[in-house]
């Protein structure tokens, strides 16, 4: 019920005023509620300290976030009450950019007490990603001065707190039955082994930023935060893997729940239900979703049947998939010849971004392989403002038909170029500028891949066959994710749905379907923000006619950062409603009179 009263909310707030309205003057209520989501994203900086914007105050972070059941229930307490506080303002006076701010806030507050409500925080982890191998990402940032090497170690050295923490929160998970299903453990503590087993200190990826410091730091000063780094290491972080991989073995995989669905956990549906309301930002339950999916299923492959007659080849759709399977010319033979082909591409789409965009990022993004320690669970790539990660692990499981549209969608006109673009956007609040929203992000990293079809990028009956499959993947996402945690699928029910629907290769089919077990609802956002996407643009072309420019509605689509889908559709109307009056106020008065 407080998700349907949220929603309702959402499109109310949407319906009173339009969105490029502006008001002047701030009003009292306006005021009140900048005060109120100002106070609340300062407070929530010093709750995660990753969301610390480094620039403020040039200082690195030196400690992982309280991850504890009272810290956990002290931030319900005040986004409760933060929402208290938003259902006492006067929305009529709001003006028509902080409805919208409010109707972008609220939810991005609801879920995170929802979160905490439901006890997510007792399932750290799942088969994609985990708190412990997440910890690897701090390891790149580049060290400028002798603050920041302090700073650093400092954080190494509150990894045994934070893993105490988290392993009671999972300890907790356990003993009420929620917790990542048995089934897909095996081969999950990998990545803790790695450092677990370490005997050297220097041997850590943690060491790697301690190698070579700035030459700005004394040399003497350089060995003792060398030897500092040495000893946190071996004293601190090392033990605490070890404490970690013992629990994990020795209890997790033990007493892990034996079921598969997200429904079959204590409160699991009123759970599952908030997960898809906060990935999809849609009131869409999961026999509806299941539905849309089975629809796309047979659209598309109907497609990937005309594509795949198009290649020439003579055999049916399965010995088709076989065929790309299997097939040497379809797979790099090194890790750089992975590496240089997705920088081809990329480039290849640079040189096209003008004419469909008429706004682009001042930042620019690297290619950089996925680190050794996670590549084994993660999917082919990934992308974020300045990096695109490609997965080189396995090779034979990555096929370069598949690399135009993974490239498209991670790097630019995806991920790099969305997340990048939503960063400039320096006169939104930094809560909308912070945060991401899986069904706008991956709705338009999926719509990016569609439009490489008018960039040219597809440029063989193959490269076009590996977009359809990876759309059609997403479109199998909705049958598989509502198939297992609403309907009760096995994993195996879901592994062979995927595997003869795509290409995919069998090591991405195994783990895409454990992630979609151990991450309930994720997987639903990127068919749903697409289909959303591309009828919002065939709404455009079709009321503005000759007078649709792609350049403009592109960017209308990305001024905003990331938004609910709910809202996207208001500001897309408004967007066709405002073009339609600039087209009315050009036209001449012989052509006025004609019309």
């Amino acid at each position: 019920m407080k998700q349907w009263l949220g929603g309702l909310l959402v499109f109310a707030l949407m319906a009173q005023v339009p969105l490029h309205a502006q008001e002047p003057v701030a009003s009292s209520a306006d005021l009140k509620f900048k005060a109120i989501y100002e106070k609340e994203w300062a407070w929530r900086k010093t709750q995660f300290p990753s969301m610390q914007d480094e620039g403020e105050t040039g200082m690195r972070v030196d400690h992982l976030p309280r991850v504890d059941a009272e810290s956990q229930r002290e931030r319900r307490r005040i986004w409760e009450d933060v929402l208290a506080q938003l259902d006492q303002l006067p929305v009529a006076e709001l003006s028509a950019a902080e409805r919208i701010n409010l109707a972008i806030y609220r939810p991005q507050v609801s879920d995170l007490a929802d979160n905490v409500r439901f006890g997510s925080y007792e399932m750290p982890f799942n088969s994609d990603s985990s708190f412990w191998s997440d910890l690897g990402f701090i390891t790149r940032k580049p060290m400028r001065k002798t603050e920041d090497v302090e700073a650093y170690l400092k954080l190494l050295a509150d990894i045994p707190r934070y893993f105490d923490e988290q392993t009671a929160n999972m300890r907790a998970g356990l003993k009420r039955g929620f917790s990542v299903p048995r089934e897909v453990l095996a081969g999950r503590d990998v990545s803790i082994a790695a450092v677990a087993d370490l005997t050297d200190a220097e041997k850590s990826e943690f060491y790697k930023p301690l190698v070579e410091l700035p030459s700005t730091i004394a040399v003497e000063r350089q060995e003792q935060l060398r030897a500092q780094a040495r000893s946190v290491i071996g004293d601190e972080v090392i033990p605490a893997f070890s404490r970690l991989l013992t629990f994990f073995r020795d209890e997790y995989m033990h007493k892990a729940r034996k079921t598969l669905a997200a429904k079959a956990m204590p409160n699991g549906k009123a759970w599952y239900r908030q997960q898809i309301h906060e990935y999809t930002t849609l009131e869409l339950d999961a026999e509806a979703i299941h539905r849309i999916g089975l629809d796309e299923v047979a659209r598309i492959h109907a497609q990937m049947l005309s594509t795949m007659q198009a290649s020439g080849f003579k055999g049916s759709f399965a010995e088709f998939l076989t065929f790309l399977r299997s097939d040497p010319q379809f797979y790099a033979k090194t890790p750089e010849e992975l590496l240089m082909r997705a920088a081809w591409i990329a480039k290849r789409v640079d040189a096209k971004l003008s004419r469909f965009f008429g706004t682009l990022p001042r930042a620019r993004f690297g290619i950089e392989p996925v680190p050794a320690d996670i590549a084994p669970f993660w999917t082919a790539g990934r992308g974020g403002a300045t990096t695109y990660w490609l997965n080189t692990y396995n090779l034979p499981s990555r096929p370069l038909y598949n690399l135009p549209a993974l490239t498209l969608h991670e790097s630019a006109p995806g991920h790099s170029m969305q997340l990048s673009l939503a960063e400039e956007q320096t006169t939104q609040p930094e809560f909308r500028r912070n945060n991401y929203i899986s069904a706008y992000g991956e709705g338009w990293g999926l719509y990016a891949e569609k439009l490489g079809t008018e960039m040219g990028i597809y440029t063989t009956p193959y490269e076009d066959f590996g977009r359809l499959t990876y759309e059609m993947w997403r479109a199998c996402r909705l049958v598989i994710d509502t198939g297992i945690h609403h309907k009760g699928w096995s994993r195996e029910q879901a592994l062979a749905y995927l595997r003869d629907h795509t290409a995919l290769s069998e090591h991405e089919v195994e783990t895409e379907v454990d992630r979609y077990i151990s991450w309930p609802a994720q997987a639903l956002s990127y068919k749903l923000g697409e289909i959303r996407i591309v009828a919002l643009r065939a709404e455009a072309e079709k009321e503005l006619g000759s007078d649709f420019d792609i350049r403009a509605f592109h960017d209308a689509l990305l001024a905003q950062g990331s938004v609910p889908l709910p809202v996207l559709d208001q500001q897309i109307r408004q967007f066709i409603a405002d073009r339609k009056a600039a087209a009315s106020r050009s036209a001449t008065p012989a052509d006025q009179a004609v019309h």
